[in-house]
């Protein structure tokens, strides 16, 4: 039986200035919009190319807004990634990789799948990582 994860719930304060900044600063796609009285809304937002997306909205979520951390975006070119967020005026991090002394600045010098990240954080402080994986088969 597959299982697929389809749709993350991300905490927010503000639907509208989350919602632009999905939409404008990293390009995902809106696929729903829809509101149920003054207590409940959801917009529904997908990153290009991905099968998973995300939920923001009022009504939706009790956890705290800006409370989630190392939420993932997958790449197969992480260097024209953090380009477009930055052209896009999306403030990102550095890349790091993991090495045996941690977290070290720059990219992996293997350039390995899973090994370089950069970083950044949506305007309640939700922290998301972008990794570089080139594989070419779907993960099974």
């Amino acid at each position: 039986m597959d299982w697929t994860l389809e749709l993350v719930v991300v905490p927010v304060s503000d639907v509208d200035r989350a919602k632009t900044f999905y939409l404008e600063k990293l390009g995902f796609k809106l696929d729903v919009d829809h509101r149920a009285g003054d207590d409940f809304r959801v917009v529904q937002l997908s990153p290009p190319g991905s099968a998973c997306s995300i939920a923001i909205g009022t009504g939706i979520s009790q956890a705290a807004p800006g409370s989630y951390g190392g939420l993932h975006l997958i790449v197969r070119d992480i260097d024209a990634a953090r380009a477009e967020l930055v052209e896009r005026g999306t403030v990102v991090g550095e890349f790091f990789h993991f090495g045996s002394a941690g977290q070290t600045p720059g990219p992996d010098p293997e350039r390995r799948d899973y090994g370089t990240f950069f970083s950044f954080d949506d305007p309640d402080g939700n922290g998301w990582l972008v990794q570089e994986v080139k594989r070419t088969e779907p993960k099974a």
